[in-house]
């Protein structure tokens, strides 16, 4: 007896044979379109806007001209976006890394050693020369578009995680707020913020889907990008130990997420120490070529002291991008007792508290702490879901805002009156 066997007829589009699976495809690619498009279209005009009124601001002030390309400088206006940290990241780049403590000459005090690229995590600049490899973009191409990219995944993660706990709108409203925030100037440029928040948002949700493996990637990832990913390692951990404890995801993947999660981290100071030949050679080159030490909060204390009575006589005083500083830094402890009150999955909560401590507790420029703050996203989320109450011509008015004035002081004041 014979079996008949029933085959799937392809469908025809112009007299070419459109395969079954692609049909499939298209389904998906809309619903995605649909469900992601409003979050990528809010946050691209909300930051092409703050963007335009940057670059304009630069150069109508045209104070980069007559500065080091190094140092906030450059020819055109876009030059700046790659100074700073962001040279150090085309450098390593281009000629990778070679760890050392070098003194400097005859120095006393704060700064003792000379630069060195060691200070700066590997993931971006590997992504920026694989990319300029890839398609032939110059490290600068390359580097914007790392960032630019990265930066729209961050503000999906922002959504997604800002959904789970109060909804579409608020998710939406919570996107936009990542384009506005204080620091944000840094998510188009060549620094390493929009990439790192990407990974640290995408791994809270991961934990909060209980896909632990993803999770742990993902923090392994983090930790090659920024040292701050030690909050996002004990996040995990505590999240694991939560999982463990309620015995619901079973024991292997959760222990293997917290196996993996601090390899990225861990592995790399581990490396640079042995290059150096000194057991706390990060660190050392951290506090002797920057300034950055852990100080238990003592800088921090000092400046939020000074500013109140109009002083600014304590180390690195920048009195512009200091008093934004403090408007973020007080706003912090604010919008995490708000964020509490959300019972919260416990990722989020040591996430966010042990991000804002290594912060505060750590020496170096003050003004700095609006985009060292940035990657805190979960504290969108309380915020977002007071103004997801707004209509829409409201909600609007206040994120379009917010958006033209980011330019200044999420951005121009970063990079140009600052030391970013």
């Amino acid at each position: 007896m014979s079996t008949i066997q029933l085959r799937r007829p392809p469908s025809t589009v112009g007299g070419s044979e459109v395969p079954y699976r692609k049909r499939e495809l298209r389904p998906r690619m809309r619903a995605a379109a649909v469900r992601y498009g409003p979050v990528l279209l809010t946050y691209g005009v909300l930051k092409l806007a703050g963007f335009a009124v940057f670059m304009y601001l630069l150069d109508s002030a045209g104070d980069f001209r007559k500065k080091n390309p190094r140092f906030g400088g450059g020819e055109h206006a876009w030059d700046v976006l790659a100074s700073w940290d962001g040279w150090w990241y085309q450098q390593i780049a281009e000629h990778g890394y070679d760890p050392a403590l070098e003194p400097v000459p005859g120095a006393k005090g704060l700064i003792t050693l000379e630069g060195n690229s060691a200070a700066f995590f590997p993931l971006y600049p590997t992504l920026m020369r694989l990319v300029s490899e890839c398609t032939g973009l110059g490290l600068y191409g390359a580097g914007m578009t790392v960032s630019v990219i990265a930066s729209f995944v961050a503000a999906l993660g922002v959504y997604a995680v800002a959904k789970r706990l109060g909804g579409h709108r608020a998710g939406l409203v919570a996107a936009g707020l990542w384009a506005v925030w204080p620091g944000s100037g840094t998510e188009w440029s060549g620094y390493s913020e929009s990439l790192y928040t990407a990974l640290a948002a995408w791994a809270c949700h991961a934990v909060m889907s209980r896909r632990w493996l993803t999770a742990g990637l993902l923090t392994c990832a983090a930790g090659l990008c920024r040292p701050t990913a030690v909050a996002l390692v004990a996040a995990l951990a505590v999240a694991v130990a939560l999982s463990l404890r309620r015995r619901e995801d079973g024991v292997r993947r959760p222990l293997a997420a917290v196996a993996v999660a601090p390899l990225g981290l861990f592995g790399y100071l581990a490396w640079v120490n042995y290059r150096m030949g000194d057991i706390n050679g990060y660190s050392k080159l951290q506090d002797g070529a920057w300034a950055h030490k852990f100080d238990w909060g003592v800088h921090t204390f000092n400046v939020l002291t000074s500013i109140p009575v109009g002083h600014f006589d304590y180390l690195f005083a920048m009195p512009f991008e200091d008093v934004i500083g403090v408007c973020v830094v007080l706003m912090v402890p604010v919008l995490t007792v708000l964020l509490l009150r959300l019972r919260p999955p416990a990722v989020l909560v040591v996430y966010t508290v042990l991000s804002y401590l290594m912060v505060m507790t750590t020496q170096q420029y003050f003004g700095n702490v609006s985009r060292y703050l940035l990657p805190l996203f979960p504290l969108f989320v309380p915020l977002a879901l007071a103004m997801s109450r707004l209509g829409w011509p409201s909600l609007a008015t206040v994120l379009g805002a917010a958006a033209l004035a980011s330019g200044s002081y999420a951005g121009y004041v970063l990079f140009i009156l600052g030391v970013p």
